[in-house]
């Protein structure tokens, strides 16, 4: 496992240079995500050594009954991803690597974690929408929507850049977000790992089982 123990406050600091177009595309025309700055992309979990509080979010859920985001994860482990179901590439990618990864886990496990995604384009991404597009993935996770502004800022508070859902030179709606996906702990509820885009299933696999107990990767 490729990992480095870093800052909080220099993670929030390259936030606002970690950003993937979603769906952009190059010459050849194929759907990719262009990152630019922020950390070395290459290193796959970074280890917080001053955690993030967990967001304040209270947004609605794929039921379209309001979620509090720390009351009802607490005490579990947490994956939380900022992301949106229109994106090509990243996105589901992330998604069903978890998805994968959290099967090779014990029942008991399983049923503790909670693997929250949160919207970064809700003009779209209407409870119903989400539903459908996680039911295709795990019909455990939990999709969030919900006032914009109140999402960017909790993305923010963990070192996570968002922008407005914007049309590209070719008209296309496309969604800025970092693609980090942040752990948090089960014993403390605070968020000490993040992890890539470039993490594979063999890696969220061998990292799961500890990051359920609130180990380190």
């Amino acid at each position: 496992m490729r990992k480095k123990t870093f800052a909080a406050a220099a993670l929030l600091a390259a936030a606002a240079l970690t950003l993937s177009a979603c769906g952009k595309e190059d010459d050849a025309g194929s759907p990719i995500a262009v990152v630019s700055g922020g950390s070395d992309a290459s290193k796959v979990a970074t280890v917080l050594d001053q955690p993030f509080d967990k967001p304040g979010l209270v947004l609605t859920d794929t039921h379209g009954k309001k979620y509090d985001l720390r009351k009802e994860t607490k005490g579990h482990p947490t994956l939380v991803y900022f992301g949106y179901t229109h994106c090509p590439d990243v996105c589901p990618t992330t998604m069903s690597n978890l998805a994968v990864a959290m099967k090779a886990l014990p029942k008991d496990q399983q049923d503790d974690l909670r693997v929250v995604f949160v919207t970064t384009d809700p003009g779209r991404d209407t409870p119903a929408e989400l539903g459908k597009w996680l039911k295709g993935i795990d019909s455990r996770f939990i999709g969030l929507t919900g006032d914009f502004a109140k999402i960017q800022a909790g993305a923010r508070s963990v070192g996570i850049a968002v922008e407005p859902t914007k049309k590209d030179k070719k008209g296309k709606l496309v969604s800025m977000h970092g693609t980090q996906v942040i752990a948090f702990s089960p014993k403390t509820d605070a968020g000490y790992v993040l992890y890539s885009e470039s993490a594979t299933v063999d890696d969220y696999t061998r990292d799961l089982p500890k990051l359920v107990e609130g180990a380190k990767p």
